[in-house]
């Protein structure tokens, strides 16, 4: 039985009818780490052993199945959490004795989607074996897949695949160690890459599907990505081009930065110009990696990640738009109807917030419905001469382009932190924290809302992230 969400909320900012879930922070508290894009757009009645029934929740991370739980395996989890972590944690929706009635069942999906959001703000909870062990577990089995040994082909910028003997149940974190092993890449540099999750197509163009969180299970989550051709890739994770100079002492890692460098420029994600593209061409065949990298940072576009071809409202509804996103600022190439092209950029720090919708309808609940990306859209509000403003764009990434600006701000945190050493922060990192400085006054980059809503659908799929500054709530 498919549950259906409560509707009609009200909130300071002008987005569609529909309940929308928020969180806040303060500046007096410091910037806080971002949330990841957890939800729950669904949950089923299932049959018990003892003749009753039980509801299943279909867990989604970055618009893909993530696992199905009940509520009692999530209680036992967060009575374990509770005890490494204490009163630390965000409250955990209560038990009802009772039958739940339709309303009281929605509640209750609702607050275990706000409690997923918010467990994840926690740096430290990510990195702890009680929070790790059991999303591992119930991705397993979710899939009903086993613990066993199995090789994953992990596919390089150039084509080539590295084939890791690994654990089905291994990490991310853990895959990528095996890979840097057999690359010679340096441990301390491995957070500066990621694997993804990425679609190939026969006329040689890709497309990346999702950036694969640390305590995912690479091998489960391509098992399950049900994407035609879709494959795990290796890509750095940085979205500011100058952070290329962290990783000239490691041959390794300059050959990848390298690599992607190329296939970057022959997919056209950058775009140098013909006398670029002649010194390139001549460094290229040189083998000269270092000299190559030089001279891509004055690339347009270098170090970006382009998206699919959408849409947008900008400059008018409907229009065609291919966005690259990097160093700071949203770059859109506008097809208007008449087809002449117009290229806007949207710089980062006049964005204040913006949120991911969910447009469509989730069809078939008895099959596996392992995606969300068919109808979504992220909107973001922009401060364009002095007047707040939302501007929307329709596209099947916008999970990765959230994640891509939440990167964005990142980055811009920790070279702010550089910058001023007055205030501590921590900024997560791949398998550890660092910690920073900012100054107090710093104003907010950007207060980052990810919430998942259908309009006119039968489901409701919401998530918000925060980043800096006071957020006002109002109609809670």
């Amino acid at each position: 039985m498919l549950r259906r969400p409560k509707s009609g909320c009200s909130w300071t900012a002008p987005v569609p009818q529909a309940r929308l879930l928020r969180c806040s922070c303060t500046r007096a508290r410091g910037p806080r780490a971002m949330k990841m894009h957890f939800c729950i757009p669904v949950s089923q009645q299932q049959p018990d052993a003892l003749g009753g029934r039980y509801t299943l929740y279909s867990v989604y991370l970055d618009g893909f199945l993530f696992c199905r739980v009940r509520y009692s395996q999530l209680h036992r989890w967060n009575q374990q959490l509770r005890r490494v972590f204490g009163n630390c944690l965000p409250p955990f929706p209560p038990k009802y004795y009772l039958a739940m009635t339709t309303s009281m069942a929605d509640e209750r999906r609702d607050q275990l989607e706000q409690y997923l959001q918010n467990v994840t703000v926690d740096p430290n909870m990510l990195r702890s074996d009680v929070f790790v062990d059991f999303l591992k577990r119930v991705q397993l089995d979710t899939f009903g897949i086993t613990t066993k040994k199995a090789s994953l082909d992990i596919f390089l910028p150039d084509g080539r695949s590295i084939q890791a003997e690994i654990l089905t149940s291994d990490t991310v974190e853990r895959v990528l160690e095996v890979v840097s092993h057999k690359l010679g890449l340096c441990r301390e540099l491995l957070g500066y890459f990621g694997l993804f999750l990425i679609r190939f197509y026969k006329e040689g163009k890709l497309s990346v599907m999702k950036k694969l969180a640390d305590f995912e299970l690479p091998y489960v989550s391509l098992q399950s990505s049900e994407v035609e051709n879709c494959k795990v890739g290796l890509r750095k994770w940085y979205l500011d081009p100058s952070l290329d100079s962290m990783l000239m002492d490691c041959r390794a890692a300059v050959k990848l930065i390298y690599l992607q460098a190329i296939q970057d420029i022959e997919k056209e994600w950058a775009k140098p110009t013909q006398l670029q593209r002649q010194k390139l061409e001549a460094l290229q065949k040189e083998d000269n990696q270092t000299k190559f990298l030089e001279l891509s940072q004055e690339v347009q576009h270098y170090g970006y990640m382009q998206l699919d071809p959408c849409t947008c409202d900008y400059l008018e509804p409907g229009c065609g738009a291919i966005l690259s996103v990097g160093n700071n600022e949203i770059s859109c190439s506008i097809t208007l109807p008449d087809n002449q092209t117009q290229d806007i950029i949207f710089q980062m720090n006049r964005v204040k917030c913006w949120q991911v919708t969910f447009l469509g309808t989730l069809l078939d609940m008895d099959g596996p419905q392992r995606t969300l990306n068919q109808n979504l859209e992220l909107r973001f509000q922009y401060n364009e001469d002095s007047r707040w403003q939302w501007f929307v764009i329709y596209t099947k990434q916008a999970f990765l382009l959230s994640s891509c600006l939440k990167k964005m701000i990142s980055e811009k945190m920790v070279k702010q932190a550089a910058e001023n050493p007055e205030m501590q922060i921590e900024v997560p990192e791949q398998g550890k924290s660092k910690k920073y400085h900012i100054q107090q006054s710093q104003q907010s980059q950007a207060k980052d809302y990810s919430i998942f809503q259908p309009r006119k659908s039968k489901v409701k799929i919401a998530e918000v992230d925060c980043v800096l500054g006071n957020i006002k709530e109002e109609g809670l």
